[in-house]
């Protein structure tokens, strides 16, 4: 009996593991914990550049530390064929991203340009928030408006 429960459970394994092992379904789900980190760091940023949230030269800093440190990820890498929104579900990502795949890495790169320096940019008072949330905001625009489906 105990063999038999055993060899029961090691044949489930393989079962449960095949059900995560979509390569297009990993890569989006990561792509969207990519995001999401980097909304959070844009959430906090914004809210202090509106005046939502109180200034804090540290907290700012390390929220554009956050951001610098994400574009520096080969986020384009995550962009694996069959895992568009014409392909898999879940996603926002236009086909458009593989036939143009060069204009799209330039894209992310213009996200890293814009971040650059982004830590020590947002110090020395709520002003200096604004135009760094500013030249992120367009480096994301950018992207989107060419590369992510309407929601």
């Amino acid at each position: 009996m105990r063999l038999i429960l055993i060899a029961a459970a090691l044949a489930a394994v393989p079962l449960a593991s095949f059900a995560q092992d979509d390569p297009a379904k990993q890569a989006v789900k990561a792509r969207q914990g990519f995001y999401q980190m980097l909304a959070i760091n844009m959430g906090t940023l914004a809210g202090m550049a509106k005046g939502d949230i109180a200034y804090d030269e540290a907290v700012a800093s390390r929220a554009a530390a956050n951001i610098e440190a994400l574009t520096q990820y080969d986020m384009p890498a995550l962009f694996i064929e069959g895992s568009s929104s014409a392909d898999t579900e879940g996603t926002a990502a236009k086909p458009d991203i593989w036939t143009n795949s060069e204009d799209f890495q330039a894209k992310f790169a213009g996200l890293g340009e814009a971040a650059s320096g982004a830590s020590e940019a947002v110090k020395g008072g709520q002003g200096n928030i604004g135009p760094v949330v500013g030249k992120l905001g367009a480096a994301c625009k950018a992207c989107h408006d060419s590369y992510r489906e309407k929601s």
